[in-house]
């Protein structure tokens, strides 16, 4: 509930801090006193347009500060919060803050944590329900009437949600497959000519560094093979250095014995011998390596070249056409199977849609039956508030299957006749100010058991009624504020009566500047604003006798 609104420099108001507590807190002052200022100041905090005209003259700034108490955070609230990174521990106040520039700029703030005005927007459902003259919110936008019906039913709007889901998600995957197999066929002829083409060359992953070596080792045997042959015959047959060294040791070894240095000549020689061998075997294998073949050299190129067109045309590396081959046959393959799978998905589908359907059936017989006990319960509270000729009904109207979504397949609006035998049309349409606050106020008593916004404030409902009319509406406001807040701006001593808390706002001026102020009134202050709104300018004994009566009425 808002337990403290701070105002500074707000058009007449130079500085004004008040309390709230539970209950009915009524607002009451002569016309012209400042009361819309107070409503325009909360306005502020609850994200509306920053108007620069709301900045007192000849200030620099002006700010709005609101504070709020919850027993239990709503959830919807928490989530806002949590997205916008603010932390708010159990029992914490939550502060709302605004300032405004004389320019019209202004900057918002959420237990002084910077934030967009549109999240004060989004919390203001959470915060403040404001039903006034030209309501355009909370109970008379169509938008919200769905869910009030469905709370008023305890209907079981999660499986619903939960059905519409899951049916989403199987049209959702059938869909998908269907396109995924009308692409395919789209492409299987052109499918069959890549994977032909393919499977003829049979690409093998590492096949291109394969044959770009071997091409090159060809070449570089085309190039040195002519400084390979030389070799080739100076190292083959009996006359070559190898075989002249081998005879050489084979002398040797015959006198070696005879003197240590021709041992040591021996093993010189030995090791000559095995190093020519190496070499020989060295030059054996590079030339086997760099053997010349002109057939052999053109097909690796040939090969080398094909692999890389076909890389090119799939736009791929050489080394991925093995994988894109495996990804046309899967294609191909998914053609085959692919109408099985579309069977079973579709079947799922239908399924889940008779799911849905079977639930949002019963959530629209639910609404029904409750739409009738809600119209039964406003219409019981019409005639004391001087509607008895309204009729009232709740409309819940089957949408088209386009339309259908997470909260069922039913439209709900609450409707108004003001006259007998008038059609039935929105609260907005047909009821004057006066009638719509009553219209309101009646909802109000009828939905009182399913929540709504931590602080209720009702502007002028008792505008243009009296006596008994006045008293039923003070009595339902202090019957709804019971268990919550809720206050009332009014210009009617029977409402005003009711209130818990009473706040007089009025208006002085010392002949320069003009300024309103606002006081929470003892008993004996109650007392006299009751008579003054009995009586008008001169409060008289029997207005303050009649005051008595109807405080202690209450």
């Amino acid at each position: 509930m808002l337990t403290r609104l701070s105002i500074r420099n707000i058009v007449l108001i130079e500085a004004l801090d008040l309390a709230f507590g539970r209950g009915l807190g009524v607002l009451t002052g002569e016309t012209g006193a400042g009361k819309s200022i107070l409503l325009d100041a909360l306005g502020l905090v609850l994200g509306n347009r920053a108007d620069s005209g709301l900045v007192r003259g000849g200030e620099d700034k002006a700010s709005v500060s609101a504070t709020f108490d919850f027993n239990t955070l709503p959830r919807g609230l928490a989530r806002l919060l949590d997205d916008a990174d603010i932390e708010l521990e159990d029992g914490e106040p939550l502060i709302v803050r605004r300032q405004l520039k004389p320019d019209g700029k202004s900057r918002a703030f959420v237990n002084d944590q910077p934030v967009s005005v549109g999240l004060l927007r989004d919390m203001a459902g959470f915060l403040v329900e404001l039903h006034g003259q030209h309501d355009d919110r909370g109970l008379v936008n169509p938008r919200g009437h769905r869910a009030l019906l469905d709370r008023f039913a305890g209907a079981d709007t999660a499986r619903v949600a939960e059905a519409w889901s899951k049916w989403r998600s199987a049209e959702d995957a059938l869909a998908e497959a269907r396109g995924a197999v009308e692409t395919a066929k789209a492409d299987q002829d052109l499918l069959l000519a890549h994977l032909a083409e393919l499977t003829a060359l049979e690409p093998q992953a590492g096949e291109e560094a394969r044959l770009a070596a071997t091409r090159a080792d060809m070449q570089k045997g085309e190039k040195l093979s002519g400084d390979l042959e030389e070799l080739r015959h100076l190292w083959e047959g009996s006359d070559s250095p190898l075989a002249a060294l081998r005879v050489a040791a084979r002398r040797l070894d015959r006198i070696a014995p005879e003197h240590a240095l021709l041992a040591e000549a021996l093993g010189a020689l030995d090791r000559a011998v095995i190093e020519a061998g190496e070499a020989e075997e060295k030059l054996q294998a590079a030339a086997e390596a760099l053997v010349h073949d002109p057939a052999a050299l053109d097909a690796a190129e040939t090969r080398l070249f094909e692999l890389r067109a076909l890389a090119r045309k799939h736009r791929c590396e050489v080394d991925e056409l093995p994988e894109t081959m495996r990804t046309m046959r899967s294609r191909l393959e998914s053609i085959e199977g692919g109408e099985a799978e579309l069977d079973a998905l579709e079947a799922a589908a239908k399924d889940a849609g008779a799911g849905y359907r079977a639930a949002a059936e019963a959530l629209h017989a639910s609404r029904l039956a409750a739409a009738l006990r809600l119209d039964e319960a406003v219409t019981r509270e019409l005639a004391p508030l001087k509607l008895d000729a309204a009729r009232f009904r709740t409309a819940v109207t089957a949408l088209p299957e386009e339309k259908w979504g997470a909260s069922g397949m039913d439209a709900v609006e609450f409707l108004i006749a003001t006259n007998p035998g008038a059609d039935f049309a929105p609260l907005t349409k047909i009821a004057s100010g006066g009638e719509l606050s009553r219209f309101i106020l009646a909802l109000k008593v009828a939905l009182a058991e399913q929540g709504g916004a931590a602080t209720v404030i009702f502007d002028e409902i008792d505008r243009g009624v009296g006596g008994a009319v006045a008293s039923a509406i003070g009595e339902r406001l202090a019957r709804l504020s019971a268990d919550g807040q809720l206050l009332a701006v009014t210009h009617s001593p029977q409402v005003a009566a009711r209130g818990r808390m009473h706040y007089m706002i009025a208006k002085s001026s010392d002949g320069t500047v003009t300024k309103t102020s606002v006081a929470l009134l003892d008993e004996a202050g109650r007392q006299e604003e009751i008579a003054r709104m009995l009586s008008g300018a001169e409060v008289t004994p029997e207005a303050r006798a009649q005051a008595d009566r109807l405080l202690e009425g209450v």
